[in-house]
């Protein structure tokens, strides 16, 4: 597998000193900063746009999420947004010229009760409504797909079927940030890291600039793109977040042989595995239930986790555990992202995403920069607005994103 890795170049982008003003101030410098800059300058022509990024490129999130990709949600609102994301991920490679390793190798989300096989055929009879790839499949065609997986009927929780989307699958995190670097470099948008953010500048209502640890820049639109720390950064500007964040944890094993085809999850036993390029398995489970920015998290977490994989996995049990890590999550009420105008004039917040970001990447980018282009939301994220949480029309996706996937 190893031997698969694309070669590329020592340096894909530049690292220029920030200018005294720009057009746009992008604010991270992960997935969802750098697409939005790159749908900045390719689909509005707004090329004079600063990306921050307090640490290194794509070292926040986009280095520590576990790479799956669907569109399999539950209501419109979800589906036409990770579904418009999944044909964007579909032509990205050739757009970018970069072979990020998109492999749509289909995506299982077992069902282990009786509640858990209603609601999951309620899920796929939705998404075939929107004209999404969903199946619903019984435990011998889980076992087809996975050979690996125990489906006996003495497990604890015994694999009743499962939802499997073909198209879905995954990419190589590090890979996509440095296509999308890369294109925006070559459109002329200047990618700063080591530049953290402090303060903005504000006359009125209106932002006109932001406060960094390499001076002030002026500029006349902010999009705040920093996942678990828009809170942070909302509260500079001197609004309010509805979101929590939480350290969120995932483990790689030694290299393997490939043993996984596909990917799996486990909402009710809190696990999800694949199989990357090199022949690690990534693992994950569920958030640790206190509020933090640590990206580290709780030892039992990974041991519950474990536990539920080696049920599922009976050969995992003579894997060895390579490394752990933490990345932290921002959760709304309702398990849906914000993607909006904010009460600060030509300030825009992208954020809420939970364990949806990396698969929500393109299309985040795609409808949060026409929305800072245009001062307007785009239809596919005009129901993501801040409002809804004073009008309470919300999107409820808790059962279709109710593991960290």
């Amino acid at each position: 597998m190893a031997d698969l890795l694309p070669e590329h170049p020592d340096f894909l982008w530049h690292n220029p000193d920030p200018k005294p003003s720009y057009d746009a101030v992008v604010v991270g410098g992960g997935g969802h900063g750098l697409a939005t800059a790159y749908y900045l300058a390719k689909n509005h022509g707004i090329t004079n746009v600063a990306v921050l990024e307090r640490g290194w490129l794509a070292g926040g999130n986009m280095a520590r999420n576990t790479t799956i990709i669907r569109s399999n949600y539950l209501w419109d609102e979800s589906a036409a947004m990770y579904e418009h994301s999944l044909k964007l991920w579909e032509g990205l490679p050739e757009e970018l010229e970069y072979d990020f390793l998109f492999s749509q190798r289909g995506v299982m989300n077992l069902a282990h009760t009786l509640g858990d096989v209603r609601e999951s055929v309620r899920r796929v009879n939705a998404n075939k409504l929107n004209g999404i790839d969903a199946e619903w499949i019984d435990p011998q065609q889980v076992k087809e797909l996975c050979p690996i997986i125990n489906i006996q009927d003495d497990l604890r929780y015994p694999v009743m079927g499962a939802t499997y989307q073909p198209r879905a699958g995954i990419a190589k995190h590090d890979h996509v940030a440095w296509a999308f670097a890369r294109r925006c470099d070559e459109m002329g948008v200047d990618i700063i890291q080591n530049c953290e953010v402090t303060g903005f500048v504000k006359d009125g209502d209106r932002v006109v600039g932001v406060e960094t640890s390499r001076g002030r820049i002026s500029t006349g639109k902010v999009g705040l793109c920093a996942a678990g720390h828009s809170s942070v950064l909302a509260e500079l500007a001197g609004f309010r977040l509805p979101i929590q964040s939480h350290p969120l944890q995932a483990l790689v094993s030694e290299l393997h042989e490939e043993v996984h085809p596909t990917v799996v999850m486990s909402n009710h036993v809190h696990v999800y595995v694949s199989q990357a390029h090199k022949g690690e398995l990534v693992m994950g489970a569920g958030v640790d239930a206190y509020n933090g920015y640590g990206q580290r998290g709780a030892f039992h977490v990974i041991e519950e986790q474990m536990a539920a994989a080696v049920e599922l996995f009976p050969v995992f049990a003579r894997a060895h555990v390579l490394r752990t890590w933490g990345g932290i999550v921002d959760i709304t009420l309702d398990a849906s992202p914000i993607v909006s105008k904010t009460p600060v004039d030509q300030m825009y917040v992208n954020c809420g995403w939970g364990t949806g970001g990396f698969k929500g990447t393109p299309g985040a980018g795609w409808s949060f920069a026409h929305t800072i282009a245009t001062d307007e939301p785009h239809a596919l994220n005009e129901p993501f607005c801040l409002e809804r949480f004073e009008t309470g029309v919300l999107i409820d996706e808790h059962g279709a994103a109710a593991v960290a996937h």
